[in-house]
């Protein structure tokens, strides 16, 4: 993943801040087009009312003083144009240029020609369409346009013109040209201060916004540390408070938890010392007289033939619950052993295609007692793993017993698969099956899907639950599957190498043959 974009996921300050520069900067240039528009549409009008108040002024008094000269010799009326002309432009820079052009009308056949601009301006700076506005309306045109001149100068200005009459000449048309540098000019100012604003502000933003998440971020960010530690067990850490704000309670509120959490935890660790010891210590206490018992029974046992027929058939019963009592102890031993993680591993290498054969083999009695069968399907002969075969072949009876169990008298089939890495065994039965809202607890302790049939079976509810142990004890794991009366699917997944971790799920844990 991009650093940049792993950072600004996994930090809240980076977001917030983020977000709010963004937001500030819509804010910012869509206040500042606002503002730039109105101050520049507020010079622009005040220059051209200007402009044309200086226009009307002056081409009014050459007019007038065209008038005066009206039958006097063609000198007379070039000295009123020129003086017209040296009035009313500027010998100044170009940023404040104002000039005067005269242009013979079409239409306009004397032989008097007086066209003529100043400062050696181009007249091809007044544009046609300009042009024919003001010979058709007795009032002045206005448009802007760009100020040529014959040297290859070129400024942007404004054109404000109207027809007059010369006298011995006929129509013209004069126009003033005003400067528009220095609007422009100032116009860019505006919108550079404009922009270095909007930069200022949106970095003063960001700053406040750092300064104020990193007071709300930091306790934030602590808490979250002390949490992780939580999670490894280790409950001492507490947040400094140091104010009384909302977050000063918010470290209070989080003290307490932990606390409160650390004297549940070693109430809950107490009570499972207390629970492992005693499953650990009656499981032990009860070997001894379970022994004495055991040969006692089997003295008994040996002796029925003798006896009357409710006593012998009372021995039979005794020797079958005396070993549903040693299974059920050796089953609590061995979740002890898990409880205190004292449980180790005997690793060999075996074949457990074979060990999956020999283990249905050992059932097929009682699997021809409940009308089933067991059928195995493997993608080779033999599949060789290391891991300890004697949890491996409990893992494979616990599942087989139950599919067993539950069959409803239908073939089970049993599937195995093998890669490189791993190896997947899947336990499909056709039976009863099991509810969704239960698939949870298949692996609880003593947690059996019908008790009653259970019980009448004779069996502790701890069977699946070892086997899950014994499977993630090998690093593998161990899935179920079901649906009412379509039966259940139970696949354990082991690595070929004890301890090595899988890499893939080779059997599927929904069935290809399942049909909603």
């Amino acid at each position: 993943m991009n650093p940049v974009l792993f950072r600004f996921r996994n930090s809240l300050a980076l977001k917030v801040i983020l977000s709010t520069v963004l937001l500030s900067v819509a804010v910012i240039y869509f206040a500042g087009s606002a503002l730039n528009s109105q101050l520049s549409a507020g010079i622009k009008k005040v220059n051209l009312q200007s402009s044309i108040v200086e226009a009307r002024s002056t081409i009014f008094s050459a007019q007038y003083r065209l008038l005066l000269v009206q039958g006097d010799k063609d000198v007379a009326v070039r000295k009123v144009i020129s003086d017209v002309i040296s009035s009313a432009t500027s010998l100044t820079s170009n940023e404040n240029a104002r000039e005067v052009v005269f242009l013979r009308s079409p239409g306009n056949t004397m032989q008097n020609d007086y066209e003529i601009t100043s400062n050696l301006v181009d007249p091809i700076s007044i544009p046609e369409f300009l042009s024919s506005k003001v010979r058709k309306s007795s009032d002045i045109g206005v448009s802007y346009v760009n100020i040529r001149y014959i040297s290859g100068l070129e400024i942007p200005g404004l054109a404000i013109g109207q027809k007059i009459s010369i006298p011995n000449a006929g129509q013209y048309e004069m126009y003033m040209l005003f400067s528009l540098a220095n609007q422009n000019i100032t116009l860019s100012l505006i919108q550079r201060y404009l922009f270095l604003t909007g930069i200022s502000l949106i970095l003063l933003i960001g700053l406040i916004t750092w300064l104020v998440i990193r007071q709300v971020v930091r306790p934030v960010r602590h808490a979250a540390l002390i949490a992780t530690q939580f999670t490894s067990g280790n409950f001492s850490e507490r947040l400094e408070v140091r104010s009384q704000d909302e977050i000063a309670m918010l470290g209070t509120a989080f003290n307490e938890m932990a606390e409160s959490l650390e004297q549940q935890f070693a109430r809950l660790q107490n009570l499972s010392r207390v629970q492992q010891r005693f499953v650990s210590d009656v499981s032990h206490e009860l070997r001894t007289p379970l022994t004495t018992l055991r040969m006692a029974s089997e003295v008994i046992f040996s002796a029925r033939e003798g006896f009357d027929p409710i006593v012998a058939r009372s021995a039979e019963l005794m020797i079958a619950q005396l070993d549903r009592f040693e299974r059920l102890l050796e089953d609590l031993l061995e979740i002890s052993r898990f409880d205190a993680e004292v449980a180790v591993l005997d690793a060999i290498d075996f074949d457990v295609v074979a060990l999956a054969r020999q283990c249905a083999d050992d059932l097929s009695l009682v699997a021809k007692e409940k009308s089933t069968e067991l059928r195995i399907y493997s993608i080779a002969d033999s599949v060789n793993i290391r891991g300890d075969i004697r949890r491996v072949a409990r893992i494979l009876r616990n599942l087989f017993s139950n599919a067993i169990d539950h069959a409803e008298e239908k073939p089970i089939a049993i599937t195995i698969i093998a890669s490189e890495e791993d190896v997947a065994i899947g336990v499909r039965d056709f039976g009863i099956g099991l509810d969704e809202s239960t698939l949870y607890r298949v692996f609880d302790r003593f947690w059996r899907a019908d008790p009653s049939r259970s019980r009448t079976r004779g069996g502790t509810g701890l069977g699946l639950s070892i086997a899950l142990e014994d499977a993630r004890l090998h690093n593998g794991e161990l899935e179920a599957w079901g649906r009412p009366g379509k039966g259940a699917h139970f696949v354990v997944t082991l690595p070929r190498e004890a301890g090595a971790g899988i890499s893939s799920r080779l059997i599927k844990l929904q069935p290809d043959d399942y049909r909603a």
